[in-house]
């Protein structure tokens, strides 16, 4: 079986293209897949399905621990390199299926990919997380060393943005895995460290869901462009800063206007390979 491996600001993926739809990516699969030590490694695996009524491909993605994911920032403008460089399709701007609903994404003169995240939902049910009111900007999150402030909301999977002095500081290895798995995120959570530098500059990390941390994440970036401009006083264009390097986000909505966040940023091929049949049996 035949692979890719892509990256997305250091956010890497296994790409397997399967225009057929006959694969079936098993939790143990992708582990072995991801291991970096006895496999090829990864922060995810990315399936390549074909695509249903107005969209051309589908998104499957799975964490590198095996849990299906709804969406994948970096991970999709991967897919869009991915689906050129092999010859799947030759348009610029093609609409990609996931678990979150279609996305559009813009494959740019530069090849720099700008995607169409879609517009962010507040109310705590639909992130979800167990919490009373509108909205979540301002939930507390009980811990054993405290209560925290987080503001929670969705990119199409659900996030906990806490701001912090210095997110080259935070404690993302041991407090992320912990506000990962609160029971108040049914469905666990994505949680960054972020910090505004300036009106167009915001700076983080993150703990992924199902990840750990990594380099980056596109709708960890997102999602922490939207609290920075609620709360922060971000201007709608900025920058975020993220340990692998820097993606451009735009959003001009807000609470009461609902308006889709865009994300601009690289993805390329880092290598390819055949699978060895015996990691697939």
């Amino acid at each position: 079986m035949r692979f890719a491996k892509y990256q997305g600001l250091g956010n890497d993926f296994v790409m397997l293209a399967d225009p057929e739809d006959r694969m079936k990516l098993t939790p143990e699969l992708v582990r072995r897949m991801c291991d970096r030590r006895f496999g090829i490694g990864g922060d995810g695996v990315i399936r390549v399905a074909p695509g249903a009524g107005a969209t051309e491909f589908f998104m499957d993605y799975v964490n590198s621990d095996g849990s299906v994911g709804e969406m994948c920032g970096n991970g999709i403008r991967c897919l869009a390199r991915f689906v050129r460089t092999e010859g799947l399709t030759t348009a610029r701007e093609i609409a990609i299926g996931t678990r979150a609903g279609t996305k559009v994404v813009t494959v740019l003169q530069d090849e720099r990919v700008r995607v169409d995240m879609g517009a962010p939902l507040f109310a705590p049910p639909d992130i979800p997380v167990d919490w009373e009111g509108p909205d979540a900007l301002h939930a507390k999150l009980d811990l054993d060393a405290g209560v925290v402030e987080a503001a929670c909301l969705s990119m199409g999977n659900p996030h906990a943005v806490l701001f912090v002095d210095d997110p080259r500081a935070a404690p993302v290895t041991t407090l992320g895995p912990v506000i990962e798995n609160l029971e108040m995120f049914p469905n666990k959570t994505n949680v960054e460290f972020a910090s505004v530098r300036s009106d167009t500059v915001v700076e983080m990390r993150v703990w992924e869901r199902g990840a750990g941390e990594t380099l980056a994440c596109g709708t960890g970036a997102c999602a922490v462009a939207v609290a920075a401009r609620l709360l922060g006083g971000v201007r709608p264009s900025m920058v975020v800063r993220l340990p692998g390097g820097e993606l451009e986000i735009d959003w001009e909505g807000s609470l009461q206007r609902s308006s889709p966040v865009f994300m601009t940023g690289p993805a390329a091929k880092s290598f390819e390979g055949e699978l060895d049949a015996e990691l697939v049996s």
